[in-house]
């Protein structure tokens, strides 16, 4: 108990317990709204009890200790990194799936060719521009395969304009395999 008043706690560990509790329950903020978003029914819920549950404690012990200023930084800064940390959480997952638009001047036909042989499904259509004439392509993926996508159109027509947006729902008839990764055959022994 005498450890739980010393100077040492209370300006040093104190203010790190807290930093680290608010990156933690920003962070699960910040997953529970990307599952929200997705309508994830289940895992949404879930998150948001412990990431409640973990800034209750975090504020509980800022009220405790209303005296000790670094404990405010302590809170804004693990609010500032929690963000920053959810969002390469959110990067690294990769859940769900995107649609992809290209907007391309040059001639979109072999980046079409490209995509499909690389297991994508593309709609492409003829469009007027600012500039003149344009080819649009669109295209629904996995999200996890938003890397492969974008390196193909790189390599194809690496000026070509590019939106990702995030889907919430696709009716499974109409999504992209992906990249096509090898395939291994096993014969049956005589």
């Amino acid at each position: 108990m005498e450890f739980l008043s010393s100077n040492l706690f209370t300006w040093v560990l104190l203010p790190l317990l807290i930093f680290f509790a608010r990156i933690l329950d920003v962070s699960i903020g910040t997953l529970r709204i990307l599952f929200v978003s997705r309508g994830n029914r289940l895992l949404a819920p879930l998150l948001g009890f412990f990431e409640v549950l973990v800034w209750i404690i975090a504020l509980g012990k800022i009220m405790e200790n209303l005296s000790n200023p670094i404990t405010y930084l302590a809170y804004a800064a693990g609010f500032a990194m929690g963000n920053y940390i959810g969002i390469i959480i959110e990067e690294k997952i990769a859940t769900g799936n995107c649609i992809v638009q290209i907007i391309t001047h040059h001639e979109a036909h072999r980046l079409i060719s490209a995509l499909r042989l690389a297991g994508y499904t593309v709609t492409a259509q003829d469009a007027e521009g600012n500039r003149g004439m344009v080819s649009v392509v669109y295209s629904t993926i996995k999200r996890s395969d938003l890397q492969h996508f974008i390196t193909i159109i790189n390599q194809y027509n690496p000026r070509a304009f590019y939106t990702v947006e995030d889907v919430r729902f696709v009716n499974a008839k109409f999504t992209s395999v992906g990249p096509r990764r090898p395939r291994f055959t096993f014969r049956k022994g005589k």
